[in-house]
């Protein structure tokens, strides 16, 4: 599926502050147990606080695809503060939904720069059910934006993967040029791919408000997060004993990434939703 030139602007741009102010720092914030606000709200001059809100009061006013592709590239740079960043702006967007224009006015603008660091809780007990509706909405979102942070990590780990391939040798030639994992390295790659075109698939889904987003939210989050997480495991392996060091960045992608599959809606209930809109929806096919 390719991108628009102003899809790879935003892409190159957030590529560029993943690799210059998230990388080479994410082993010692993973160390020192760091939640880099600082950095956040450097992201936040180029707008990655409020990505898909409204411009009125400070957001960026993109697509949920501009979303995915900037979550895909901070993720190559620290997995764990991407997730969160992912998180602040679903939240974020919420408020800008539903949020009265005084509340907007107020909360958004710091939102936008990451002044403000915003979250959510789904525990209301004996409310009405207007504020789970609108959860549910916004998770939506969310799963596609954890499965974009899932692709960062998966394709991160490909490229590690490849050029350790090339320069490893064992029993007189480069680990590249062994069948099998040549075979691996199609496999991943194949994985990887599948899994970017469902996610940004449901974006355009997400943008449409098509009634198959619930739907096709779920499916990218439960294809990305798994096929991810084995495209990330095989790359460790690949590395032997250094992949499970913490010289290397393996293990860490190998840490975050798992609970990809556990945030914003297990996989269990995201193959749940999946199963009752089949048993429900004779519409699948126009998908």
């Amino acid at each position: 599926m390719g991108l628009d030139a102003d899809v790879v602007e935003v892409q190159k741009m957030a590529n560029d502050f993943a690799r210059k102010e998230m990388y080479p720092n994410m082993a010692k914030w993973d160390k020192e147990e760091h939640f880099p606000v600082d950095v956040m709200r450097r992201a936040g001059e180029l707008g990655f606080g409020a990505i898909y809100c409204k411009e009125d009061y400070g957001g960026c006013g993109l697509s949920r695809l501009h979303a995915a592709v900037i979550y895909e590239q901070l993720a190559i740079g620290c997995v764990s503060t991407a997730a969160y960043m992912s998180i602040h702006n679903m939240a974020a967007w919420m408020l800008d939904t539903w949020g009265s224009e005084a509340l907007r006015e107020k909360h958004i603008p710091p939102l936008a720069t990451f002044e403000h660091l915003a979250s959510y809780c789904l525990t209301e007990p004996n409310s009405d059910n207007y504020g789970f509706n609108m959860a549910m909405e916004g998770l939506n979102g969310g799963r596609v934006n954890i499965a974009s942070c899932s692709l960062g990590a998966a394709q991160q780990c490909l490229d590690l993967a490849i050029a350790h391939l090339k320069v490893r040798k064992q029993f007189g030639k480069r680990l590249a040029d062994f069948q099998w994992n040549q075979f691996k390295l199609a496999e991943m790659a194949t994985k990887l791919h599948t899994s970017r075109l469902i996610v940004r698939d449901a974006t355009h889904h997400l943008d449409a408000h098509s009634i198959h987003a619930p739907s096709l939210c779920a499916m990218a989050k439960l294809h990305a997060t798994e096929n991810c997480s084995q495209v990330v495991n095989q790359a460790l392996q690949m590395f032997g004993g250094y992949g499970f060091l913490k010289d290397y960045p393996l293990q860490q992608y190998l840490r975050d990434i798992r609970v990809h599959e556990i945030l914003e809606g297990t996989n269990e209930i995201m193959r749940l939703m999946i199963g009752r809109d089949l048993l429900s929806n004779e519409t699948y096919g126009s998908m």
